[in-house]
């Protein structure tokens, strides 16, 4: 338990932050941190009065401690009884709009079918370190997923233009994206700012749109298409049900976007935690159909 809670203290910076997530008092985190310095003989942190840093021998004993407790939860859901429910809690990192349109339906379908479970997701497009901050499982959209993890293809993701009524009634729909130089684009700060590349009958070319609204999240975009700030390149999976409603409507339907892919992306394929394995053979069988 001690090497947990350092864990959770170096990934936090704070006493106070590690004791919420491993729900313990302040007092308990310290004197969990105390005693692994007294068993090594070395102090591990310093601790001031504004911030915390670890010493080098904190450093050395972080990365073992991280693949001690990784190794020892595993264990403790590998010796379990086949028939016994999955419990404990699994970390998850997703983007806010995949989360939004498809993931939180997902685990909740999950969670009801496994009652003794808890999930926490942290949202955000940022990659993090998945040992550091203790995360089980990351779903990603990319064409390029971390050489450095293990990555399982849940999903294709397509992107669309897209635009509301108002603002095509204002500007007329574009016939082709040389035409998208007259309109206004809104697009992800980190993909497509600087231009979209598109395909038809097999011919792919990379067309310059003046952006002149940025995001760094898919679902803020849409609202901002949905309220007429311009023409968007969205994923389906979050579009398609305002589409169905009116609020939005399809640009330039007969070209295509460059497909990526939904990865679901974790550590290590050793001593992978049941409950870990569970949600992904779940997510893999959900998304392979692609529902939206």
């Amino acid at each position: 338990m001690a090497m947990r809670v350092f864990c959770e203290v170096a990934a936090t910076g704070s006493f106070t932050a590690a004791a919420d997530r491993l729900e313990m008092s302040r007092v308990m985190v310290s004197r969990y941190v105390e005693s692994l310095e007294s068993w090594l003989g070395v102090r591990l942190i310093q601790r001031t009065t504004r911030r915390l840093a670890l010493t080098d021998a904190g450093e050395r004993c972080l990365q073992r401690a991280q693949q001690l407790h990784g190794v020892a939860e595993a264990l403790q859901q590998e010796v379990r009884s086949d028939g016994e429910e999955l419990s404990g809690l699994l970390r998850l990192t997703c983007s806010v709009s995949f989360a939004y349109a498809q993931l939180a339906t997902a685990l909740a379908a999950f969670l009801q079918q496994n009652p003794a479970l808890k999930i926490d997701v942290k949202l955000g497009d940022q990659a993090v370190n998945l040992l550091e901050e203790r995360i089980d499982l990351a779903i990603r959209i990319s064409q390029s997923p971390d050489p450095g993890l293990v990555s399982r293809p849940l999903a294709i993701c397509d992107s669309v233009m897209v635009a509301s009524p108002a603002y095509l009634r204002l500007t007329g729909t574009p016939a082709h994206p040389d035409q998208l130089a007259q309109h206004s684009c809104i697009s992800h700060s980190h993909f497509g700012r600087d231009g979209w590349t598109l395909s038809q009958n097999g011919q792919t070319q990379r067309f310059t749109v003046p952006v002149r609204l940025t995001m760094d999240d898919a679902t803020s975009l849409m609202q901002a298409a949905i309220a007429g700030a311009g023409i968007a390149l969205l994923p389906a999976y979050l579009v398609n049900p305002m589409l169905r409603e009116g609020l939005l409507n399809s640009v330039l339907s007969d070209w295509q976007a460059t497909q990526i892919g939904v990865y679901a992306l974790y550590p290590s394929r050793r001593h992978l935690a049941p409950a870990v394995r569970a949600l992904l053979d779940f997510l893999v069988q959900r998304f392979e159909q692609r529902p939206w």
